[in-house]
């Protein structure tokens, strides 16, 4: 996937929550394509991305970071989206960057090692062209979600296909994402999962959308404590929308609670909000102090007039010999 060369330096951002035996078995393959390994252990933060600031030694990491060629962060307060991360991005021209965070080896097997690379990214390919061409995107799902909002040229499409031989901001592979255009996006959106709150059993928290902003949460005792727990920040910008993921990943078909996997399963999709890069909203991006998520699964998404998921599956036609090729692909490898 990194292509890793002879001499260069592969770095590890790590925290007291992470996963020193994967860290090791990663850091052991650095070794044997004869490049350089250097982990970097930071205090643990309260919350991720810009928030964490204050807990990192930014002075002496961002300098650091500026000149890796890999970057993979395995923080379980991850510094995306921190300033950090968004200098090492603008400065470092040659940089691969993967964010991971504390996902488990049992969850990294899925959401990596079940899908053909050129396949999935034609795939992948074809949905961002389609959404690009259309004007507006509508989510609805059978636990209630009902939403729609607006598509900005202006703003960044992306892709993750697994697929970090170049400089590149990696996420996990398996997904199209959108950033709705500013103040487009209304309508209900209710949560199978969500970052920093509890939806086990009968626990349920829902957004009312209007113009791109959360202006009511809806549920029972884990939405009060999520309205609390949003107030908290004291930045009306946490309300509002950052981004739309749509979950491709082929390995992931069912929600594992771990958030990196379940942004990507399969037919779902991902709300983010709060803070947004300039990257991905240029000029300015959405200032923010921190950055959440939240999981819709088996959704029925149209691009303008086009069903292009349907109940959790891919429903057009000219999407399913891609589908069938991933399916083939897959057996083939793990036979």
């Amino acid at each position: 996937m990194f292509k890793v060369q002879s001499g260069e330096t592969i770095a590890f951002t790590a925290d007291s929550g992470s996963d020193f035996t994967l860290i090791k078995y990663l850091t052991q393959e650095v070794e044997k394509c004869e490049a350089k390994p250097l982990t970097l252990i930071v205090p643990k933060a309260k919350y991720d991305g810009q928030d964490g600031m204050a807990y990192w030694p930014h002075e002496t990491l961002t300098p650091a970071l500026c000149q890796v060629d890999v970057w993979i962060d395995l923080q379980s307060i991850v510094m995306l989206y921190s300033d950090i991360w968004e200098t090492a991005m603008a400065k470092n021209k040659k940089l691969r960057y993967l964010i991971i965070g504390d996902t488990p080896i049992e969850s990294l097997v899925r959401t990596f090692a079940h899908f053909d690379i050129p396949t999935l990214k034609k795939l992948l390919m074809r949905v961002l062209e389609m959404a690009k061409k259309s004007k507006r995107v509508h989510i609805k799902s059978a636990n209630g979600t009902d939403v729609y909002y607006d598509i900005d040229l202006n703003y960044t499409f992306d892709i993750d296909d697994g697929d970090y031989s170049q400089p590149i901001f990696g996420t996990a592979p398996g997904y199209v994402n959108i950033v709705p255009k500013l103040e487009s996006m209304n309508g209900r959106i209710v949560f199978d999962t969500l970052m920093n709150a509890d939806l086990t059993g009968d626990n349920h928290v829902e957004f009312i959308v209007e113009g791109g902003k959360i202006v009511k949460i809806l549920g029972n005792t884990e939405a009060e404590k999520f309205i609390k727990f949003l107030a908290s920040f004291d930045d009306e910008n946490m309300y509002k929308i950052s981004h739309n993921m749509i979950g491709l990943n082929p390995g992931v078909k069912e929600l594992s609670g771990d958030i990196v996997e379940d942004e990507r399963v399969w037919g779902g999709v991902d709300f983010g909000f709060g803070y947004t890069s300039p990257m991905d909203m240029p000029p300015f991006g959405q200032q923010a102090v921190s950055h959440f998520d939240g999981v819709v699964e088996k959704v029925t998404l149209s691009f303008d007039d086009k069903e292009i998921l349907t109940k959790g599956e891919i429903s057009l036609e000219e999407l399913l010999p891609f589908v069938e090729q991933l399916e083939r692909k897959d057996r083939e490898t793990h036979e």
